[in-house]
């Protein structure tokens, strides 16, 4: 039982669309990621996908319209639902997803990264 502070954990890695576990709660895993540019079109098979923005503006585009989240703005994208982030900006975001869960989900590429790297 260690506090984790965020800010703190945010600086400690500079890369961007590698998400990094600060955490886990039962079989969940509390990720940090820093996004900026593209990233993929997927969707997960089997879970849900939380994005909760801690700094800075980031876009979730869907099929048929884009959600746009600010500092403090949490949205969960459902099971099976193709998205593609992105950020014009850095943007410091935290992932609630269980243990396991790979960033691409079924599309595999560039930006798939390793899995289960703590910080």
């Amino acid at each position: 039982m260690t506090k984790i502070n965020l800010k703190e954990k945010l600086s400690l890695f500079s890369d961007h669309w590698s998400p990094k576990v600060i955490a886990e709660m039962n079989d969940y895993q509390f990720k940090l990621v820093k996004i900026q540019g593209d990233f993929v079109w997927h969707h997960h098979d089997d879970t849900d996908e939380v994005f909760i923005v801690i700094e800075g503006t980031m876009k979730i585009e869907f099929e048929n319209e884009t959600v746009e989240l600010n500092e403090g703005d949490m949205y969960v994208v459902p099971k099976g639902v193709e998205h593609k982030p992105y950020a014009e900006e850095e943007c410091m975001v935290m992932l609630v997803e269980p243990r396991g869960v790979v960033n691409t989900g079924n599309t595999e590429g560039d930006l798939t990264a390793y899995n289960d790297v703590w910080i």
